[in-house]
């Protein structure tokens, strides 16, 4: 298993968050390449996201944030 899904696994990721990765392959790839602490500072992110359309949305921008 590729190690950019490792965390998926792990039940450290909220489900909501995810489910919106395994949708956007590249956001997951760019995701898993992060080091721990800027998974945790994303993952603290999604924590106030209400809506399954404003989390696609965060997952579909991962790429051009800066953690």
């Amino acid at each position: 298993m590729p190690d950019e899904q490792n965390f998926l696994i792990s039940g450290d990721v909220p489900l909501g968050f995810g489910m919106a990765l395994a949708q956007n392959l590249d956001a997951m790839q760019y995701f898993g390449k992060m080091t721990k602490q800027q998974q945790q500072n994303v993952i603290d992110k999604t924590k106030s996201i209400k809506s399954k359309k404003e989390m696609r949305s965060f997952v579909d921008g991962i790429s051009g944030m800066n953690f």
